[in-house]
């Protein structure tokens, strides 16, 4: 309680030194219904730079479960119907120069964590006056750089996940299955020209850093793709990542750097990730193809995903993803949809099949640009013989969650 209170009272100070409502802040994705479907910041600036901007934002989301859970040994205790625990974050973003601006983001409360901690931070650089006026501009016109320990831009499904309490772009509760997230040291650059998109990326694939020996691996991954609005009401992104890991560490963290928790809670294990499947391969390559189409109210959102494991023992999952969603009503605030999620395959060329599916029904209300609330039904099963002997064998859950959402 003591550590909540000081960074509230910080907070408290910083909005009553920093004229935190007016603050407008260059190359940034304010949070909120006008920022649904942005995917990587945009190269067109239209906000004039004066002098040291701070602001500060916050998210808070809270879920009433409503679920129950079987298995074929009928062991899985009973679920109670209720709120679970709330998540909020605090946010600062600074506007340092032209073209160069600070992100930082606390975990307030969170599932995993009682206590309030950084989630990680970055540098985004899209201008190079700083160094000197017009340095190099006709290049940062197109180009990126973001330098920091924050989520890396493999795949496009992480800009459409729930981070802890920010989870206004998340159209359900939960995150996919394997819920491709890390935090990491990391440096990026992305260029941008005429619908292209490319990234290209580096890092050293750790989650908690230490200059342990033998632990000395690192990542290479990258992004191509295309998104443009065709016409007035059509707009079509394809892109395609890559992921690699080498076998110098002794863990990589693609589908285990989400530090929050969970969204389903007490299910099946009741571990703090329940819901979740992470396959803990110390070193992996990993492709993800997204397709996103919007035509007026209508979006489509697809994930396909394979993994393969580095070491001898081989082994490898694949992943499937799809939501289609409706948005409707004065400024879209309304929307319904579906989204099926399936992830199956083999922990080695020894092992035996697993398989795990999951299906979402439901729809939202954006009370107003910075407020949602949702509600959904979801029913997630087990498969496949690698799973008998276990809990998981023939379990599921499902039931109906409902999740309210604030972000500024």
């Amino acid at each position: 309680m003591k550590t909540l209170s000081k960074i509230f009272g910080a907070l408290l100070v910083a909005m009553m030194f920093s004229n935190v409502n007016a603050q407008q802040l260059q190359y940034f994705n304010e949070p909120g219904l006008g920022s649904l479907n942005t995917f990587e910041t945009s190269k067109t600036n239209t906000v004039d730079y004066n002098g040291l901007q701070v602001r500060v934002g916050g998210d808070f989301a809270l879920q009433f479960q409503g679920l129950s859970q079987t298995n074929s040994g009928d062991s899985l205790g009973e679920l109670a119907n209720n709120f679970n625990l709330p998540t909020a974050n605090l946010n600062l973003d600074v506007q340092l120069a032209p073209g160069l601006r600070m992100h930082l983001r606390t975990y307030l409360s969170s599932r995993h964590h009682t206590e309030a901690y950084v989630k990680g931070g970055y540098m985004q650089i899209d201008q190079l006056d700083f160094i000197q006026e017009g340095f190099l501009s006709d290049v940062m016109e197109i180009l990126t750089i973001k330098v920091g320990m924050d989520e890396i831009n493999y795949g496009d499904a992480h800009f459409r996940r729930s981070d802890n309490a920010m989870a206004i772009y998340n159209p359900f509760v939960g995150n996919y299955i394997m819920d491709n997230f890390t935090t990491e040291p990391y440096m990026e650059f992305t260029v941008q020209k005429n619908g292209i998109l490319a990234v290209a990326g580096i890092t050293n694939g750790r989650l908690n850093q230490s200059p342990t020996p033998g632990d000395d691996g690192f990542v290479v991954y990258g992004k191509l793709g295309y998104d443009n609005w065709v016409n007035d009401d059509l707009r079509v992104r394809l892109t395609g990542s890559v992921y690699n890991s080498s076998d110098k560490g002794t863990r990589d963290y693609i589908y285990g750097g989400d530090r929050a928790g969970g969204r389903y809670y007490a299910v099946i294990d009741a571990s703090d990730f329940s819901g979740r499947f992470n396959p803990r391969y110390k070193y992996q390559t990993a492709f993800q193809i997204n397709p996103f189409v919007q035509f007026q109210g209508f979006e489509f959102f697809g994930v396909f995903e394979v993994v393969n494991n580095g070491e001898d023992a081989g082994g490898g999952f694949t992943q499937m993803g799809a939501e289609a969603l409706y948005r409707f009503g004065m400024d879209n605030k309304f929307y319904v949809g579906g989204r099926y999620n399936k992830v199956s395959g083999e922990q080695t060329d020894a092992s035996s099949t697993i398989d795990i599916d999951r299906i979402n029904f439901g729809g939202g209300w954006f009370l107003t640009n910075n407020v949602v609330t949702k509600l959904e039904y979801v029913k997630q099963t087990y498969g496949g013989a690698g799973y008998d002997g276990s809990l998981f064998q023939g379990a599921e859950f499902s039931g109906v969650m409902l999740e309210a959402v604030i972000a500024f």
